[in-house]
């Protein structure tokens, strides 16, 4: 099968939030790494972790608009809640959260990806 074709067939269009997951996972732990939480550091962890995830899912080359969000917390005991809502086609479209951890922080991405017509 050609390129071409793989990327015709439904299979290669559709958003996998699996293979997001995995691209989200590797971009925070490539920025963020093994280090503690630091106030000081959140504006460029969370501007690192959305341009990464943004230019890696853009080299898959699949027809998508993609909106990356980050939220970086401090591991304090205080609770974080979060949601959303999309009114989108659900056969294209999709969406994708990962919240990673280490011992001093959470950080919780969402990846929204929108097909383009």
């Amino acid at each position: 099968m050609t390129a071409m074709e793989e990327y015709n067939s439904g299979s290669e269009s559709s958003f996998h939030s699996e293979e997001a997951d995995g691209i989200v996972k590797e971009c925070i732990e490539g920025v963020v790494g093994n280090d503690d939480y630091s106030q000081s550091l959140v504006n460029k962890w969370t501007a690192g972790i959305v341009e990464r995830c943004l230019t890696q899912l853009v080299k898959q080359g699949k027809p998508y608009k993609y909106i990356v969000t980050c939220a970086v917390m401090q591991k304090t005991g205080a609770g974080l809640h979060t949601a959303n809502s999309c009114y989108w086609d659900t056969t294209m479209d999709g969406s994708s959260t990962v919240r990673w951890e280490n011992r001093t922080m959470y950080c919780v991405v969402s990846v929204f990806a929108v097909a383009i017509a």
